[in-house]
């Protein structure tokens, strides 16, 4: 009569299985753990510190980009844009940042300083528009 004992199905096998409490725990902590993981590393979360210093790096890019259109402005408006436009060519890369705060284009109305960034942005602007 033993022989003729039917098998049990997997599911009426894994019905009958007894998970402890302490292995549930550990793999609910296990899945929380994992899912943290791959969140912050594939899935692009970021902590509220990360996310404010990107709205604020994000914010200063347009802030940046809106005034180097009036050093543009400021450029075309020169009498002798030209032959500074020659100037501007021949200096290095990293010192037209430098050449452009000289020539007052990056000094935004009402202010008395040249703002670097705004600069820096704007002699790049300047050097695609020459192209």
């Amino acid at each position: 009569m033993a022989q003729n004992k039917e098998k049990e199905s997997f599911g009426k096998s894994l019905g009958k299985a007894q998970i402890s409490l302490k292995a549930l725990l550990w793999s609910c902590v296990a899945c929380v753990v994992l899912t943290m993981i791959i969140g912050f590393t594939l899935g692009g979360w970021v902590t509220g510190g990360t996310a404010q210093d990107m709205a604020e790096e994000s914010s200063e890019k347009a802030v940046v980009d809106r005034l180097a259109a009036i050093c543009i402005a400021q450029f075309k408006q020169d009498p002798v844009k030209d032959k500074k436009l020659e100037e501007l060519e021949k200096t290095d890369s990293w010192e037209r940042g430098s050449y452009v705060e000289k020539q007052d284009w990056a000094t935004m109305p009402g202010k008395k300083e040249p703002n670097r960034r705004v600069a820096e942005r704007c002699a790049k602007l300047i050097m695609q528009i020459s192209d």
